[in-house]
């Protein structure tokens, strides 16, 4: 009962929900039917403005665009009743074709004469009929041609351009730091317009395009198919397509089909196809990233995306039903844009829509009897003015063309579109985990890669068609420790070694990936290594490996690794025994400059002394002549620490002590370079530099297909004069017969070869002259497929390298980073001695003929030091005699007239003065010995003395003294004398 009961309560509520409904929706057809009434009646009374639509009635796309439209124009009116102008909508077909829709463009305008055409969907399409409009005066308003291409003052792109997506691109693989990317685009005027733009971003952003795989608009399965083959074989891994969206998905169908959708693959998708990515069904392109326009999802595009779902299934029962793509959005915001520009339209423009009287050409034909429109110029005025938010954001026109505000990146997986991050045109462009954020710039979300990888790929493969790299290798005669070629006369086995290979193969081991490879020998690699860096240009061998040279000229068709082994050209000559010294071998530790130095230092260190003690030390009085020998003995003295006189004045103290380290410096110096020179002359190499074999026409050597030979021409020996050798006994050979006897004075190599002879024959050969700077030795690599220049320009001015790789080969930068780790782990020092047998930082035997003289320059400081020293204490003395004796010196000059005899008088007053004013006076006592400052008694002083007394009494500062108080010991010297 209770359960009856409960039923007939649920069947009352049910029965007036019902009633509800219904009242409310007979209240609501009511009154939508008067507003129906009445806006049937405002555009029964309006100016229709004709308004022509080209679509590909189709593909489902078209279909889609089309039932957005009409919703577009419906949602306007009904929600603007007080039009005086309405836009009627004229739709033609253009059967997927750019001649059907320049003859929908000609019905149009022709026949309908409308005042603008909205439409056609692809660029190709929508290029002829630009044409048209521009001629006719009709603005052309399109919502997904995209191409940057289109250029025309009567084309409205009312949809960003693809050229905006290229900055977006380009910030992807500089994030993902890849350094290679294959273009995959469409032979149409959509696929081409935007390739130079996109190139040039990559380019500056450091990213080379190897490869630009073009593909025909009406390709079939096969040609796609024989593309994709040819890509699957190269080693870069990037593409970015760009393509219609029906191509695009037969380019990844295929792909998934050949394998290309596996881990190390990178597929990145335009605008073009990732706007409809949501559409497909089923999606086999897991991995993929996509670029496109960003449109949020706000209510109102909900809203949009029920309605158009129902009235999509209305209009076209049989297709399948899916949510509008970006296409449709902007196909909705189109229409929208031109009903708002007719509504600010002059009615009275609309009475005659097409001026006759104005041929757009030759009036025997359609297109010269278009006429010009009358309405179409105010129109797209008014449509370039007109700004509103749609459903994919602000609608805003610059320069004809709809400005996005961001780009939106997704990314494919499992069949479902993931958003990973945004890229904003701030501050030049912006990868952005969240759109509005600040602080997450150059951030993605993790993305899942082709084959469910979560690690980034490198962007390159090896290719998997089961190619091995081919290695070329020289064929050396000589200097077999660096590359040996054998072969087995058994089974004809090729087995290669030497250092470079040992070091190849090291290096190869430390790459994070297998890479295969064979090596093959180079035929004639020793006549000139040119021949076999072309072999590489030539692309018959994939790189080499080998004692090569890394040279600037032929950096120009190929890539070298960083350089593994020692740098630079330099010369080896022969030694002779030579025991002369000659009798002026003493002279030679200074050069003659340092000398004169030596000199004038003791010259002024004497001057100085004379000048302070003359009256203090019982040497100095005498005749001139007698006083110039004394100064030179008493400083020579000093030189070797043999002076017995006490100096007294503390200025003289201070300038000798200088003096003296200036001297123990000096000795020592020049001790230690006469004992080098006498030891280092015991070995005198023949040949001390280029100019000598100028000069004596000498005969030079050098190795088999070295580039040493233009470098040698380029000195100016001539190459009747050069000899060319293979291994280092031969050199050795030639440099002990030397010119005169068939052989050779001298030997250019790199300095590798040269230390390992050096190591071979360490007694009888030196390294001379300065080196000559190259780069080492490194792998080559192959060159770039478009460059074309002269070979022939590689026998100038290159440097020494080793592994040689095309250009641009992504195996460059991984195997130059593993010859650094190989370098820091001390492997390759293993392996140098392992061939060489000496150790990595060893040193050939140093060259020069002796050491070399020391310069003035090497002592200027000391030179300096000393002598501003000694004319310190100088000036300081005679600032003090000068005051002193001012009255004297006055009276002095006063009595002579002309210059040269007042300079006399002073200088006379000058050595009459008995006691100059230094320091205090010392005598010797009666065992000739310099006793203390002597004062002498009261009684035995003179007017002389106290005179002297007084001079020194100023010198201390003491006031009121006359100048006659103290005794002079000079004077008692000389009375004594």
């Amino acid at each position: 009962m209770g359960g009856m009961a409960q039923w007939a309560s649920m069947e009352k509520r049910l029965g007036f929900l019902l009633f509800y409904i219904s009242c409310s929706a007979l209240f609501f057809s009511i009154f939508s039917g008067r507003r129906r009434v009445v806006l049937a009646q405002d555009l029964a009374t309006a100016r229709p403005v004709d308004v022509g639509v080209i679509l590909d009635l189709e593909s489902l796309t078209g279909k889609r665009s089309w039932t957005s439209i009409s919703m577009a124009l419906d949602d306007f009116y009904a929600a603007h009743g007080d039009n005086k102008t309405r836009v009627v909508l004229h739709l033609r077909d253009s059967k997927a074709s750019a001649v059907g829709a320049a003859e929908a463009a000609v019905d149009l305008m022709k026949n309908v004469h409308v005042s603008c055409i909205v439409g056609p969907r692809t660029s190709t399409e929508a290029a002829f009929v630009v044409h048209l409009g521009d001629r006719a005066r009709v603005p052309v308003v399109a919502f997904s041609a995209t191409s940057p291409a289109l250029r025309s003052p009567f084309f409205v792109r009312a949809t960003p351009s693809d050229s905006v997506q290229v900055p977006a691109i380009a910030a992807l693989v500089r994030h993902f730091a890849w350094r290679q990317v294959v273009l995959v685009y469409t032979d149409s005027e959509y696929g081409t317009g935007v390739v130079p733009s996109l190139i040039d971003a990559l380019q500056d952003a450091y990213v080379r395009v190897p490869y630009r795989a073009v593909i025909p608009a009406a390709a079939s399965d096969d040609d796609l198919d024989r593309e994709l083959r040819r890509l699957k074989d190269m080693p870069a891994r990037v593409f970015v397509v760009h393509a219609l969206p029906d191509l695009g998905i037969r380019i990844f169908r295929l792909a998934t089909e050949l394998g290309m959708m596996t881990a190390g693959y990178v597929w990145i998708a335009t605008g073009g196809i990732s706007d409809v990515l949501e559409m497909v069904d089923k999606m086999p392109m897991s991995g993929i990233i996509g670029v496109r326009s960003y449109v949020n999802r706000s209510k109102e595009v909900l809203n949009f995306t029920n309605r158009f779902r129902w009235r999509f299934q209305r209009d076209y029962p049989a297709a399948q039903v899916a949510n509008p793509s970006t296409i449709q959005l902007r196909a909705y915001d189109t229409v929208w844009a031109v009903a708002t520009a007719a509504k600010k339209l002059d009615p009275s423009l609309m009475r005659s829509s097409i001026d006759r009287t104005a041929q757009s050409g030759n009036v025997s034909t359609d297109l010269g009897r278009l006429g010009v429109s009358k309405t179409g110029e105010a129109l797209l005025h008014a449509i370039l003015r007109t700004r509103f938010q749609g459903l994919t954001g602000d609608f805003l026109l610059v320069d004809g063309q709809l400005q996005p505000s961001a780009l939106e990146i997704v990314n494919v997986d499992g069949g479902k579109l993931i958003t990973i991050g945004f890229w904003t045109p701030e501050e030049g462009g912006t990868l952005k985990q969240q759109l509005n954020s600040t602080n997450d710039t150059d951030v993605l979300n993790s993305v899942v890669w082709p084959g469910s990888q979560t690690d980034v790929p490198r962007g390159w493969e090896i290719p998997t068609n089961g190619k091995r790299l081919r290695i070329g290798v020289p064929l050396k005669h000589g200097f077999d420790q660096f590359v040996k070629v054998e072969t087995d006369p058994t089974t004809n086995q090729t087995h290669v070694s030497g250092y470079c290979i040992d070091v190849f193969e090291a290096v190869m081991h430390r790459l994070p990936y297998p890479v295969a490879f064979d090596y093959i020998p180079a035929v004639n690699s020793d006549e000139s290594y040119d021949n076999l860096v072309y072999q590489v240009y030539s692309k018959n061998f994939d790189a080499v490996v080998g004692d090569t040279t890394i040279l600037a000229n032929r950096t120009h068709f190929v890539d070298f690794t960083m350089p593994y082994a020692e740098s630079g050209v330099s010369m080896v000559v022969s030694v002779e025994k030579n025991n002369s010294t000659g009798m002026w071998i003493f002279l030679q530790p200074l050069t003659p400059d340092l000398w004169w130095a030596i000199f004038a230092v003791f010259v002024l260190t004497g001057f100085m002394l004379w000048m302070i003690e003359r009256r203090n030390i019982e040497e100095f009085p005498g005749t001139p002549f007698q006083q110039l020998g004394t100064v030179f003995y008493y400083v020579f003295s000093i030189a070797f620490f043999a002076h017995a006189e006490r100096l007294t004045s503390n200025l003289s103290r201070f300038a000798v002590i200088v003096f003296s380290f200036v001297v123990l410096v000096l000795t020592s110096s020049y001790t230690a370079s006469l004992t080098s020179t006498l030891t280092v002359r015991q070995l005198q190499p023949t040949v001390t530099n280029v100019d000598q074999l100028l000069a004596t026409g000498a005969f030079v050597g050098h190795q088999d297909g070295s580039y040493v030979v233009g470098m040698l021409e380029r000195m100016g020996i001539h190459a009747s004069k050069l000899r060319n050798y293979s291994t280092s006994d031969q050199y050795a050979d030639a440099l002990a017969k030397g010119s005169a006897r068939g052989g050779v004075d001298a030997v250019f190599d790199e300095i590798p070869y040269l230390k390992l002879f050096l190591y071979q024959h360490p007694d009888d050969f030196t390294m001379v002259g300065p080196t000559y700077k190259t780069d080492g030795f490194g792998f080559v690599s192959s060159p770039h497929p478009e460059l074309e220049m002269d070979f022939q320009k590689l026998r100038t001015d290159r440097p020494f390298a080793q592994q040689v790789f095309p250009q641009g080969s992504p195996l460059v930068p991984d195997i130059s980073r593993a010859i650094l780790n190989a370098t820091e782990a001390r492997e390759l020092a293993l392996i140098e001695s392992k061939w060489f047998g000496f150790p990595k930082n060893s040193t050939s035997k140093s060259s020069g003929s002796s050491s070399s003289s020391l310069a003035l320059h090497d002592f200027a400081g000391l030179f300096v030091i000393t002598g501003v020293v000694s004319a310190a204490a100088l000036i300081i003395f005679l600032a003090r005699f000068i005051y002193v004796e001012r009255n004297g010196l006055q009276e002095a000059a006063s009595t002579e007239t002309t210059l040269w005899r007042k300079t006399v008088a002073l200088l006379k007053h000058y050595h009459d003065v008995e006691e100059p004013p230094s320091c205090p006076t010392s005598k010797r006592d009666e065992n000739g010995a310099l006793g203390g400052d002597q004062i002498p008694a009261t009684g035995s002083q003179s007017p002389e003395s106290v005179s002297n007394h007084s001079l020194f009494s100023a010198a201390s500062g003491e006031e009121g003294a006359s100048s006659s108080e103290l005794n002079s010991p000079m004077a008692e010297s000389r009375e004594a004398r």
